[in-house]
C-alpha cells in the first residue's frame, strides 16, 4: 500500500461497536471484492469493500471477516480468512498479508488461511442461530454485477436453510456515518494532497491547455503524495462542458475568456476527498463570471453553517434552495413570476441548480448515512451549489468537504484551499 499503517484501534473499535449491536447468537460476514476482468488476462486495479476494510484494515483480495460474538470458543469471536501467501506469490504478486501482520494490521488474533473457511464455517454455523448478510443498501446504489458477497449470501442461504438471516448493512450505515478521530485525519490528509494538486494547476492552466493536461498535473501530484490517484472519476469541465454535470470526457481545449470546473479529488488509505473549483483559462473573471461565481460562494458559506447536529438532510435542502433562489433573483436568471408559479416539485431554481447540495464523505465520495435520521457531530458532508447558465457558455460550482461540530459552525478540511475569486485570480497571475 502507498498510504502510512493505520492504528489499528480504530478497527478494533469499529468491531466492538458493530457486535454491539448483533443479535443474540448471530454472526456476521464479510468479504472482499472481486477482482473484476477485463479481457484476456487483464484485471481491473484491485479495489477493498469498504466495509470489511472499515472493521479490519485489511485492504487485500480473496479476505473474508467473520464476527461472532457468543462464539462458545473465545478465539473465533473475531476471526479473519485470508488467502495463502508463499514464495511464488510474493515474488509474481509481491508481500500477502502473514498471519503476523494481519494481527497488527486489524488486531484479530485468530486469523485462518481460506482454504480452512468452510470447515470453521459450518462449526461456527451450528452454533448460531442467525447470520448477518452485508447487502448493499446505499441510496445510489445500482448493481449489476453479481459480488462476491452476492455468490456468498446465495451459497449460504442453500446450505443453511433453517437459519435466520438479518442486515449488517443498517448497523454499517450508523457507524460509518459519523467519523472516528483517526479517519477524520485520514480525510484531512486526502483534501491536503487535493490542495497540492489544485494549487500546482493553477500555476499551469492557460489558453490553448487541454483539460485531459489538467487532469494528468492532478494526477502527478496526488501520485507522488501517496495517494492512488482520484477518489473518483474527475471533471475538468471548460466553457459549457461544465454545464453537463457528469462531463468526463476532459478532451477539449480551453480557451481564453472561458471558465473550467474542476471537480476532483484525491483518495488516501481509501478514503476520498471531493473538491470543486471553478476558475478562469486566462486568470481573470469577466464581470458577470465574478457576480456568478460570488453567488455560488455566498450560497456555499452560508449552506455550511445549517450542518450542525440535530438538522434534517431534506430540510436542509429546503433552506438552501431558498438561498439560491434569492440569489438567482439578484442575478435576474429568474423572477418573481417564476417563483410565485414555480411547481412545488421542481422550485424554479432548479432551472440552474438542478443537483443536492451535500452528501456524505468517507471510504466512499457518497458515503453511508441514513438520510431521514438526523445529523450528528463528526459526521462529514460535502457542501456543493453550482449555478449552470448554458446561454451564457458557463457553469460554476464550488465544493468543500466539512465536519459537523459539536457546537458551532462545522470544521472546513478544506479551509485551506483557495476559494476566493480575488485569490485564484493573484495566484494563477503569480506563475514563475
Amino acid at each position: 500500500m502507498k498510504y502510512h499503517p493505520i492504528d489499528n484501534a480504530l478497527y478494533i473499535k469499529n468491531r466492538k461497536n458493530f457486535m454491539a449491536q448483533m443479535q443474540p447468537k448471530s454472526l456476521a460476514v464479510f468479504n472482499s471484492n472481486d477482482q473484476y476482468p477485463i479481457s484476456a488476462d487483464s484485471t481491473m486495479p484491485f479495489q477493498q469493500h469498504r466495509d470489511i476494510l472499515f472493521l479490519s484494515g485489511v485492504d487485500q483480495e480473496e479476505s473474508i471477516l467473520l464476527l461472532f460474538p457468543e462464539a462458545a470458543d473465545a478465539k473465533n469471536r473475531e476471526v479473519l480468512f485470508l488467502k495463502e501467501t508463499n514464495d511464488h506469490i510474493a515474488v509474481w504478486e509481491g508481500e500477502k498479508l502473514t498471519k503476523d501482520r494481519a494481527l497488527v494490521v486489524s488486531g484479530i488474533k485468530t486469523v485462518y488461511w481460506l482454504s480452512e473457511f468452510e470447515k470453521v464455517f459450518f462449526e461456527l454455523m451450528t452454533q448460531a442461530d442467525t447470520i448477518y448478510f452485508n447487502t448493499n443498501e446505499h441510496y445510489r446504489q445500482s448493481v449489476e454485477t453479481e459480488t462476491r458477497e452476492d455468490r456468498f449470501i446465495k451459497h449460504t442461504k442453500e446450505k443453511f436453510p433453517a437459519h435466520s438471516w438479518a442486515k449488517s448493512n443498517p448497523i454499517l450505515q450508523r457507524l460509518r456515518s459519523v467519523k472516528d478521530a483517526i479517519e477524520i485525519d485520514l480525510l484531512q490528509t486526502a483534501c491536503n494532497i487535493t490542495e497540492k494538486g489544485f494549487r500546482r494547476i493553477l500555476n499551469f492552466v492557460k489558453p490553448g491547455v487541454w483539460e485531459y493536461e489538467i487532469e494528468a498535473e492532478f494526477m502527478h501530484e496526488f501520485l507522488r503524495n501517496r495517494s492512488k490517484g482520484f477518489a473518483y472519476t474527475p471533471i475538468v469541465a471548460s466553457g459549457n462542458n461544465a454545464n453537463v454535470l457528469h462531463y468526463i470526457e476532459n478532451n477539449q481545449q480551453c480557451k481564453k475568456g472561458d471558465l473550467i470546473l474542476l471537480d476532483v479529488g484525491a483518495e488516501y488509505a481509501n478514503y476520498s476527498s471531493d473538491m470543486t473549483r471553478t476558475i478562469p483559462v486566462d486568470g481573470k473573471f469577466t464581470k458577470r463570471q465574478r457576480e456568478v461565481y460570488n453567488a455560488v460562494l455566498h450560497v456555499k458559506n452560508e449552506a455550511t453553517k445549517m450542518l450542525v447536529p440535530g438538522a434534517f438532510w431534506k430540510e436542509y435542502h429546503v433552506e438552501v434552495g431558498k438561498l439560491m433562489t434569492s440569489e438567482l433573483l439578484k442575478l435576474k436568471l429568474i423572477d418573481k413570476a417564476d417563483v410565485k408559479n414555480e411547481n412545488p416539485d421542481w422550485p424554479a431554481y432548479k432551472k440552474y441548480f438542478m443537483h443536492g447540495t451535500s452528501h456524505h464523505m468517507g471510504l466512499d465520495t457518497h458515503d453511508y448515512g441514513i438520510l431521514w435520521e438526523p445529523m450528528k457531530a463528526n459526521m462529514v458532508f460535502t457542501v456543493e451549489p453550482g449555478i449552470y447558465i448554458p446561454e451564457e457558455g458557463f457553469g460554476i460550482r464550488l465544493e468543500d468537504d466539512v465536519v459537523i461540530q459539536k457546537k458551532g459552525a462545522p470544521f472546513n478540511l478544506m479551509g485551506n484551499i483557495p476559494i476566493e475569486a480575488d485569490e485564484i485570480e493573484a495566484l494563477m497571475h503569480s506563475k514563475s
